[in-house]
């Protein structure tokens, strides 16, 4: 088999293949195994016509399909390898020779990866965050504790207040309609916590248990549900119950329940490290964000629109597979959201469209600079996950080389070392509070 290939356009090549004769042959016999287990001839059994027969019943030419299908995938990816073209979508093949006792010639029509031209990407200025922890910080994480372990209890009397679970009846009304999604039965929802429409919680504070209100809303104009989005709408609520978070005391007592430690200030001590750990990865988290940021935003790509779409199937499947984990699926996410496929891809093009981006410069910059993974980098890895999922480091790597995933370990690595690179080169801004 030989290939050869050239650039037809800024991310489009076109490879010219050609199959040797036997190869094509080869291709045919296995075409013929397979549908000769299909077909009805009179006098045989399914699977046991002869070859000349099938052939002058149906013709050798009815067989070049099924041929041409088995033939391609292997010779495609050896062009590939032969040539080095690295393709980010689907070929487009154009056979223009195939028959018994000829070489096979087809062009494959591919979109490739970009080239990318760098800007600057060493000496980058980088924000830094302040990890210090205020008196503050530590008395709100205690108060979030503090709402977790709360005791909720039924309001015999009284009207709800903001911080209240308030459990109601909602049926919505737009224009007279009822909608989609607008109606449910004992509802429980946090007054305060902004998960309903802007203004709606407010009005159910100051109710009392058994009351009827007509709650009147304004759906956002940039609400998820278009046929919402600016709409005039009227809830008929009914309150049923109230509950009431009772707060438990912040002394050693709560410090014993909720830590390892005897006294509250303890536990204080031990909280204010934690967040202090948290804040520092958190910060190195944002700066890592940064400076990849800033050496994409340098860069000059012309990203092909598959390598878009395909990053969006990417985080449409990462994110079925976390509402899974919720206890949803995406079709009830539509339901609920009043979305469908095409609005919430269109939402994650931009976040799609800058990871790939992002990922090209980091690619790029790790070749200029020879930043590669070796099998130190590859073992360290692996010792890693091995901890994290309590398997053998062999048992991980025959897993892992089964299912063809070493590879994609090293590419994950060598952009870790790349974005480290990046920081070590870069330049500290002043400190953010």
């Amino acid at each position: 088999m030989t290939a050869t290939w050239e650039k037809i356009d800024k991310n489009l090549v076109s490879i010219s293949v050609e199959v040797e004769a036997g190869q094509v042959n080869e291709a045919i016999d296995k075409a013929f195994k397979k549908v000769v287990q299909k077909v009805n001839v009179p006098g045989f059994r399914k699977g046991k016509v002869p070859r000349s027969i099938f052939e002058a019943r149906f013709g050798i030419e009815s067989l070049y399909q099924d041929a041409i299908d088995i033939l391609l995938p292997d010779s495609y990816s050896a062009a590939l390898q032969e040539t080095g073209v690295f393709p980010v979508d689907r070929p487009e093949i154009d056979v223009q020779q195939f028959a018994k006792g000829q070489p096979c010639k087809y062009t494959a029509k591919v979109t490739v990866k970009p080239e990318v031209e760098l800007g600057e990407y060493k000496g980058l200025e980088v924000p830094a965050a302040s990890v210090e922890v205020t008196d503050e910080e530590v008395a709100a994480e205690l108060n979030r504790l503090q709402q977790r372990h709360a005791e909720l209890t039924v309001l015999e009397e009284g009207a709800a207040e903001n911080g209240d679970i308030a459990v109601i009846d909602f049926d919505g009304y737009v224009d007279g309609e009822a909608f989609e999604g607008g109606k449910a039965e004992r509802h429980s929802l946090e007054l305060g916590s902004g998960s309903f429409i802007p203004g709606f919680e407010d009005q159910v504070v100051g109710m009392a248990t058994g009351d009827f209100k007509d709650v009147e809303v304004t759906f956002p104009e940039n609400y998820q549900a278009e046929h919402l989005a600016g709409k005039a709408a009227v809830f008929k609520v009914k309150l049923h119950e109230i509950k009431r978070k009772n707060l438990p005391a912040l002394d050693d007592e709560f410090a014993k329940d909720v830590s390892e430690f005897d006294t509250l200030e303890e536990y204080k001590e031990d909280l204010k490290a934690k967040l202090a750990e948290r804040k520092a990865k958190e910060n190195e988290s944002a700066r890592e964000s940064a400076v990849v940021e800033k050496a994409a935003e340098a860069a000059v790509i012309d990203i092909p629109e598959a390598m878009i779409e395909t990053e969006t199937t990417y985080m449409l499947r990462d994110f079925e597979n976390r509402l899974r984990m919720q206890g949803m699926n995406l079709e009830l996410y539509y339901q609920f959201s009043g979305q469908d496929e095409a609005a919430l891809r269109g939402q994650m093009r931009s976040d799609a469209e800058k990871r790939v981006r992002n990922n090209l410069v980091l690619e790029q910059i790790a070749k200029n600079e020879g930043i590669a993974a070796n099998d130190e980098d590859l073992n360290e890895e692996l010792e890693n996950l091995s901890q994290q999922y309590n398997r053998s480091v062999e048992e991980l790597r025959t897993i892992f080389e089964a299912n063809g995933n070493l590879d994609n370990i090293k590419e994950d690595l060598v952009l870790r070392k790349t974005i480290k690179f990046l920081l070590d080169n870069s330049k500290e801004a002043s400190v953010v509070a």
